[in-house]
């Protein structure tokens, strides 16, 4: 089968683009290699989804899911293994087969940024973790620290303050780049949560789990040991283009599109955090899933006839 419209990840842009391609009757296949949501699903409040005040990120990603299915959106969850994307039709290579479409929207999201610290690797799922909402409740009662200064590490410091016994936040600056809210909030907590500014995490040590990390003053280079069970690293995200061959990518790997999220490649589409834009929400995301949806069908129609 060679469908009308084929995205590649079910995040919120994902998920908005299937709705408004299967709500025009087209053929929509979206492949996503982890759980439907994407990063929203992992996301432990949501507060700024316009007409819900307030609710964690897996159930708005479920809402979206389930709304995309009932319209009979097809779902393959498999990694992909490889694009070829210049020709009419377009071939998107899996573990679980080929799979053709006469347009691509590239929702693949974004990963998270790593310390780059010895030992990293070695400690990740022993101490170490990039999602607090996974991870969070191993650490109920004992202390953690958290590495950050936007929204992500003030969101994952006030979570870990309703489990942990204690939360160390993290910043190399002396201002937060994250909501006033969120840093009010955080700060209001300063009965579980300390806040270590200009500082950064140097070491890691631990041979089996997390046992301590050394943090150094950015200013007076002064080093202090901080025993500790666990560690949230929330120092931003990178796209996840490496697979793409011949899409232009800005200097930090972002996929380049126009307003119509189009990208270089005729009938090749980018829409949510892997696309080069100033502001990343859930919003922001769902708004580049629809424009993206628009254009294919324009583009279906006038490429393909319907």
């Amino acid at each position: 089968m060679i469908y009308d419209v084929i995205i590649v990840g079910s995040g919120p842009a994902g998920l908005t683009a299937s709705i408004y391609s299967r709500r025009a009757g087209k053929s929509v296949l979206i492949i996503e290699r982890m759980v439907p949501g994407g990063q929203v699903s992992i996301t432990s409040i949501v507060e700024n989804y316009p007409g819900i005040k307030k609710t964690d990120g897996a159930t708005l990603g479920s809402m979206m899911y389930e709304h995309a299915n009932s319209l009979g959106v097809d779902f393959i969850f498999s990694e992909v293994l490889k694009f070829k994307l210049n020709d009419k039709i377009k071939k998107i290579i899996t573990h679980d087969g080929t799979f053709e479409g006469k347009s691509i929207i590239l929702c693949l999201g974004a990963s998270a940024k790593q310390l780059n610290l010895e030992n990293e690797k070695l400690l990740t799922g022993h101490g170490v973790s990039y999602c607090a909402t996974c991870d969070g409740s191993l650490f109920k009662d004992k202390v953690v620290a958290v590495v950050g200064g936007g929204n992500t590490s003030l969101e994952d410091a006030l979570y870990l303050s309703s489990l942990a016994q204690k939360v160390y936040l993290i910043h190399r600056r002396d201002i937060f780049k994250g909501d006033n809210i969120l840093v009010q909030q955080v700060k209001d907590k300063q009965d579980k949560v300390e806040i270590l500014y200009n500082s950064k995490i140097i070491k890691l040590n631990g041979e089996k789990n997390l046992s301590s990390i050394i943090i150094e003053d950015c200013l007076t280079k002064e080093k202090q040991q901080i025993n500790c069970d666990g560690l949230f690293v929330a120092i931003g995200r990178k796209p996840d283009t490496e697979i793409l061959d011949n899409i232009d990518l800005d200097e930090n790997g972002y996929i380049i599109t126009n307003e119509k999220m189009e990208t270089n490649i005729e009938g090749v589409y980018a829409a949510g955090d892997v696309r080069k834009k100033q502001v990343r929400q859930i919003v922001t995301a769902c708004s580049d899933g629809a424009i993206a949806s628009v254009n294919t069908n324009e583009y279906l129609i006038k490429n393909f006839g319907s």
